[in-house]
């Protein structure tokens, strides 16, 4: 059987209204929740049995297996739905019809998160319940691009501007530890956003977040200008949910929300 994917990044609100279509429609069959780290081979095991084909749709799989949250699948007779959603899944199950109240409890859960993007120059510090802001801290510092050219001078300039990026990190640890320090212990999630390279040298100098180490969300925000605008913009990504769908004809499967 040859099917057609479709994928696309839902907000919180809109993967619940899909969820809901789901429950709704009465076209799905079997409802499968799977944990971070699935072996590929098991899932693609399950999802020949539960279907009936002869094989996962190409990229199943691959999908669920490289998700640092796992997934759950709703499949119907022609079509199915992976959704892979912002936060954990935490149990592995098998059940018949639209089984969504696991994973609209996920999804729906205000969680108490903490967002820092930092570049070299720039950061933007934040504190939500849900959507809502608690905190936030935006600023710069000076940090000078590295010196293309060789010598005895541009060595000095590496020295300098080592000491201007370890001073710029002490200083946004200071501010983090300022909007985060009264909510740590009852953080759910802390995600950080920038550049990578960056946010790995500020991570490991900054000793007030590593106790907050194990509550990181593995996905790097991919923003250019950690500004208050960014923070709202962010929090609306780290509580979307990724959703592909599969279907042998589209015309015959819940309508994605609007």
């Amino acid at each position: 059987m040859s099917m057609q994917m479709r994928r696309s990044v839902l907000s919180r609100r809109r993967t619940l209204r899909l969820l809901d279509n789901l429950a709704a429609s009465q076209v799905v069959s079997t409802t499968m929740y799977f944990r971070e780290g699935s072996d590929p081979a098991q899932l693609e095991k399950v999802i020949r049995l539960v279907s009936g084909l002869s094989s996962a749709p190409e990229g199943f799989a691959a999908s669920v297996s490289n998700s640092h949250t796992g997934g759950a699948v709703f499949w119907g007779r022609d079509h199915g739905y992976l959704v892979i959603p912002p936060f954990p899944v935490t149990e592995d199950m098998v059940s018949s019809g639209a089984d969504v109240a696991a994973l609209h409890t996920l999804v729906d859960r205000e969680r108490l998160i903490g967002l820092i993007i930092i570049r070299l120059g720039e950061y933007a510090i934040g504190v939500f319940k849900g959507e809502t802001m608690l905190g936030s801290k935006v600023g710069t510092g000076l940090v000078h691009a590295r010196h293309r050219q060789g010598g005895s001078s541009a060595h000095r300039f590496e020295r300098h501007r080592e000491k201007q990026m370890e001073s710029f990190f002490t200083r946004v640890c200071a501010h983090a530890q300022e909007q985060l320090g009264p909510y740590l212990r009852s953080l759910d999630y802390l995600v950080y956003g920038g550049e990578r390279y960056t946010t790995l040298s500020f991570r490991s100098q900054c000793q007030f977040l590593k106790s907050a180490d194990d509550r990181v969300l593995p996905t790097l925000l991919d923003i250019r200008h950690p500004r208050q605008a960014a923070l709202e913009s962010a929090i609306e990504k780290v509580l979307s949910s990724t959703v592909i769908e599969w279907a042998d004809d589209p015309v015959a499967a819940p309508p994605q929300p609007s």
